[in-house]
């Protein structure tokens, strides 16, 4: 109890009108990236919407806008490398079926996404090529050769609006997703809202809150050196208001990934994205 009315009252008296760190412009190899526009409709407590980016550190900001200083693209070019390699019993790589990865361009802002039923993401369309038409092993969800491959296809998309489906098929998961958002889980009885709508731009420990978008993952993690996926980003969230974390990969976090690129209708897809 001690430890949660501590980390309360630390947002508390910090707490104060949520702004941007700065009003700095991202322009990525010449490309102007959307980082503030106008909160959607669905977010009553929210006027504007901005990316992760416009809280960073200016040295962490810089590493984006040039492919040569991003670190993620190292990851990016090890994807290159996978897309060409045969894979699994039917002797397949990636490019026998899909000769060229632009021609993904336009599918990262839509996802995730309905299909027959159930809600998709990235990674289990990539996993679905795998074990269905290569005949090879599933990749771990926040792996090393999975965020790579999920940075090289969201790539093609950079400087695209996001712009997820809510509707029909989708209104359930978004429900479920919304909810999950609001609701206090853990010992701290905390929710995503509580850093991530009431308090962003708040410093606690030395972090600088933002809005929680994902419209840049996976992100590049200077905290940990590799790439990031966003369900990954949620388990660490979880554990750090000591939540027992859903699964990566699961109805929770596939709902909550949904809610969340809502959040961040009309963001430029930044990926891959660098974070602290």
């Amino acid at each position: 109890m001690r430890i949660s009315i501590g980390i309360a009252t630390v947002i508390t008296f910090a707490a104060g009108v949520g702004l941007a760190q700065d009003s700095k412009s991202l322009v990525i190899e010449g490309e102007e990236m959307v980082t503030e526009t106008a909160a959607p409709d669905h977010m009553e407590s929210v006027k504007t919407i901005y990316s992760g980016w416009r809280f960073r550190s200016e040295e962490t900001q810089d590493l984006e806008t040039d492919d040569f200083d991003n670190p993620g693209m190292v990851f990016v070019d090890q994807a290159i490398d996978l897309w060409e390699t045969a894979q699994g019993s039917e002797g397949k790589s990636c490019s026998s079926c899909h000769e060229n990865v632009e021609d993904f361009a336009g599918l990262r802002p839509t996802l995730p996404k309905v299909k027959d039923g159930e809600l998709v993401t990235m990674e289990e369309l990539v996993n679905e090529c795998r074990t269905d038409r290569m005949g090879a092993d599933a990749w771990k969800w926040s792996g090393g050769q999975m965020t790579a491959m999920t940075a090289l296809i969201g790539l093609q998309s950079r400087g695209m609006p996001v712009d997820v489906a809510i509707d029909g098929e989708a209104a359930a998961f978004w429900e479920q997703g919304k909810e999950l958002y609001y609701t206090p889980v853990g010992q701290l009885q905390m929710s995503c809202s509580n850093c991530h709508e009431d308090n962003y731009g708040v410093m606690i420990r030395a972090d600088h809150l933002s809005q929680g978008q994902i419209n840049g993952f996976p992100t590049y993690r200077l905290k940990n050196t590799k790439m990031n996926s966003s369900h990954g980003r949620f388990k660490g969230c979880m554990k750090n208001i000591r939540a027992e974390p859903y699964n990566e990969g699961g109805p929770e976090f596939k709902a909550l990934e949904l809610y969340l690129a809502s959040r961040g209708q009309g963001l430029s897809v930044e990926t891959p994205s660098v974070r602290n």
